[in-house]
């Protein structure tokens, strides 16, 4: 059915084309034309409706250029094999039985769309089609199986830095690893690892970033309250194929100078990028929630902060509020 009404849209181009009239061609009630164009504008299709004229299509969602893409990587490995989909339950998945199949560190994953994108903490992921970049990168790092959480700020302030880099938009990084913009989310970040006996063998990095995703894209209040896009930020659309290669190469840049050097300047550089330190912050617990004063970022990955009585505490996982204004 979807592709007939296509069809018909693209066979009379700049045309409102009446509910009754497909209803007719297309044998089916108009109730169910307006559930598959619906269907449609959720896979990235844009109509206009008028009353007593019907519906027009005047966009379709757009598509990454992969070998223009390719063709301007600087990169030595990150993101040279990119195994590229319309649409997958998540990328994530698919990353991981490549894996399985000997793939290389450094392969990308990426797709138009995902129908069960993941964030932390089990939450889904709206990846609507042709809005946004949804992807997952195969990592090999040659580190103790206690330093895996430093990947995980690693990638956050690779991702804001190209970001910020290629925007001009002012996006902070919100402890551990989502970014903001005005205190809206932009992009989550989710690192999986697999290790045997102490040794970690693999790890794939998740990444979702609302690039031209409009406010009626989300699929209800709640998530246009706390979720926004480059695109609304900035009143422009971007192109998703400057962004994806410029965080690939910021990527592949920190990632051989955390090998070279350390932790210690990806430290700094989170720290200067994070919207969490010098403020107030609570933090749920199973034992209920905690307060305190954040002050630095430890070395393992917690989140440094002074408790109410004066002392330091290092706070390992959870998600925070902020319990004041931004410093």
């Amino acid at each position: 059915m979807h592709e007939q009404l296509l069809q018909m849209f693209e066979a009379r181009p700049d045309e409102f084309l009446s509910g009754e009239e497909l209803s007719m061609t297309l044998n089916c009630s108009r109730t169910a034309i307006w559930k598959h164009i619906e269907r449609l504008r959720q896979e990235g299709y844009e109509f206009e409706a008028v009353s007593r004229k019907g519906y027009r299509l005047v966009g379709k969602p757009a598509r990454l250029d992969i070998p223009s893409l390719l063709s301007r990587l600087q990169t030595k490995s990150f993101g040279k094999t990119i195994r590229y989909f319309d649409e997958v339950d998540s990328t994530q998945i698919v990353a991981r039985e490549l894996v399985a199949k000997g793939a290389e560190e450094g392969t990308l994953v990426i797709a138009e769309q995902q129908t069960s994108g993941r964030g932390r903490l089990g939450r889904k992921w709206h990846s609507p089609k042709g809005k946004g970049i949804w992807m997952s990168i195969l990592l090999k790092p040659r580190i103790p199986l206690q330093f895996t959480p430093q990947l995980t700020l690693l990638v956050a302030v690779a991702l804001c830095r190209s970001l910020r880099q290629t925007t001009g938009l002012p996006i902070g990084i919100k402890w551990p690893n989502d970014l903001l913009i005005e205190g809206k989310k932009i992009s989550g970040i989710l690192l999986e690892s697999s290790a045997e006996d102490e040794n970690l063998q693999f790890v794939v990095a998740g990444i979702g970033i609302g690039v031209n995703l409009k406010q009626e894209d989300y699929p209800d209040d709640e998530l246009r309250a706390k979720a926004t896009s480059l695109a609304i930020a900035a009143g422009r659309e971007w192109n998703r194929e400057d962004i994806l290669c410029q965080f690939l190469q910021e990527l592949e840049s920190l990632y051989t100078l955390y090998h070279e050097q350390g932790f210690g300047p990806i430290k700094l550089l989170w720290e200067a990028l994070s919207v969490s330190l010098q403020r107030s912050i609570r933090l749920q617990t199973p034992k209920g929630m905690s307060e305190g004063f954040a002050v630095g970022l430890h070395d393992s990955g917690a989140i440094t902060v002074r408790l109410p009585d004066g002392s330091l505490a290092n706070w390992y996982s959870g998600d925070i509020q902020f319990a004041s204004p931004d410093a």
